[in-house]
């Protein structure tokens, strides 16, 4: 059975720390949804209202397009161990660029990650669990590592370069603001 919350609840807390991965969804007013699945120890509770994550560069910038022109994001956790259930937060976001006076702040909540890209914060609005009994059963056997090896080879002017070419725009053409918030 569904249950809403307006605000985080330590038990929902505690589900939300014991998973190892979690899906961010945004979608522009017309235009492709986006939904991309996280991990690699990117997010961060602020307060019952309030979680960030950080963005490592990726092959595409989705979310920040979509966050740009609405502000509409929704991160969903599942259970795949343990008791079954589903809990996403409804919400507005805001993008943080490395470029912005928060940026520091906010990235010491996080151990350095290679290939940061932007920190999102997102104002809860909603908080929504359901049954999550359809959702399988995994074991967890660890992080991937390539993603952070490979910003590491590329290094901080490489990962600029790649933003140039590959972070601009949506797959829509919708600007992501990676390099200024025109």
């Amino acid at each position: 059975m569904a249950q809403r919350y307006s605000e985080l609840s330590q038990e929902l807390i505690q589900f939300i720390w014991k998973q190892q991965m979690f899906f961010v969804a945004t979608a522009p007013a017309d235009g492709y949804v986006n939904l991309s699945p996280k991990g690699l120890d990117s997010l961060r509770i602020l307060d019952p209202n309030t979680v960030v994550w950080l963005n490592v560069t990726g092959s595409g910038n989705e979310s920040a397009a979509h966050v740009l022109e609405n502000g509409r994001m929704t991160i969903m956790f599942c259970a795949f161990e343990g008791k079954p259930m589903i809990l996403r937060l409804y919400g507005k976001a805001r993008v943080i660029h490395q470029r912005d006076e928060e940026w520091d702040a906010m990235f010491a909540h996080f151990d350095g990650l290679a290939g940061a890209r932007q920190i999102f914060v997102l104002d809860i609005e909603l908080a929504l669990t359901s049954c999550g009994m359809g959702v399988p059963l995994f074991d967890y056997h660890g992080q991937r590592q390539q993603l952070v090896e490979w910003a590491e080879k590329k290094g901080p002017d490489g990962l600029e370069e790649y933003w140039e070419r590959k972070n601009q725009v949506s797959l829509d053409g919708k600007p992501t603001g990676i390099f200024s918030d025109d």
